[in-house]
């Protein structure tokens, strides 16, 4: 699945989680350096404007269909690729990390939190190596000083594999720098959403505030015949079935708003009788 942006173009390296997992365990074998990002609405509205973003997406070895409007749009073009969100590739990615003995790095957010989130991965992944967590300064420039100092630093400290979580477009260009000069690197998008997983404390953010009228919950990648898609094409089997979000794997539920209160009943006033005497002759 291939998506042009003028004379540019993006293209969904991996179908599947499966597909991306098998690459991965690949190239940490053999010590071949990757870059990863995961594709999502966000990334195709700022690819149409950005150009150093454009340039930083063809530099990633491994891309992936991160949000159902790419899913939608592959199926469309009968080109068909799954769902592989960012985020629930932290735990697997880790896990393959460990299983060859390769150290790893965090990198984003804030020194606590990642932290808490170095400290809870150690707890579920037996064997994984933590070697150092990150927390860049506010105003981060993926092209200047700093991040030339942070590979430095991922390279001296023998860094196997870093989840890189600051927000796109820096982190897919920190990742199209470092990935040339480097055995392996990894960035996720949603990234930051699956380190503030791995931390104790719930992430601030929209979708942790209450929304009226909706319910959320967790999607997986749709068949070809899911609601989703009857939905999209308006078929009746789509009524009343979960509506997936554009993003973060949840679904939608349409639920009724509370019923309107009837009018309470309000008896007319009877009018008052004049209080004046009557005049008489």
């Amino acid at each position: 699945m291939e998506f042009r942006f003028g004379s540019d173009h993006v293209a969904i390296t991996h179908p599947d989680r499966e597909a991306l997992l098998a690459e991965v365990d690949r190239r940490l074998a053999e010590g071949r350096g990757f870059a990863l990002a995961t594709l999502n609405l966000d990334h195709m509205v700022k690819l149409r404007h950005d150009a150093a973003f454009r340039a930083a997406y063809q530099r990633q070895d491994i891309v992936v269909a991160d949000g159902n409007p790419v899913v939608w749009l592959s199926r469309l073009a009968r080109r068909p690729v799954s769902l592989v969100p960012g985020a629930d590739l932290v735990l697997p990615l880790a896990q393959a990390a460990a299983r060859q003995g390769v150290s790893v790095a965090l990198i984003g957010s804030t020194a606590e939190a990642l932290d808490s989130a170095a400290a809870a991965l150690k707890a579920q992944v037996p064997g994984i190596a933590v070697a150092c967590t990150i927390a860049p300064s506010f105003g981060f420039d993926p092209e200047g000083d700093e991040a030339a100092a942070i590979l430095t630093r991922l390279r001296d400290e023998d860094v196997g594999l870093a989840f890189i979580a600051l927000g796109a477009p820096k982190q897919e260009r920190l990742a199209a720098r470092g990935a040339p000069g480097a055995p392996h690197r990894v960035c996720l998008d949603r990234g930051r959403a699956g380190l503030y997983r791995w931390n104790a404390a719930p992430r601030p953010g929209k979708l942790s505030r209450p929304v009226p009228g909706m319910a959320l919950a967790r999607a997986d990648a749709a068949a070809p015949d899911d609601p989703a898609l009857c939905r999209l094409r308006r078929h009746p089997a789509g009524r009343g079935r979960p509506r997936p979000a554009p993003a973060h794997g949840l679904a939608v539920f349409d639920q009724p708003h509370p019923p309107t209160p009837e009018p309470r009943q309000v008896e007319a006033k009877r009018p008052r009788a004049s209080a004046k005497r009557p005049i008489t002759a």
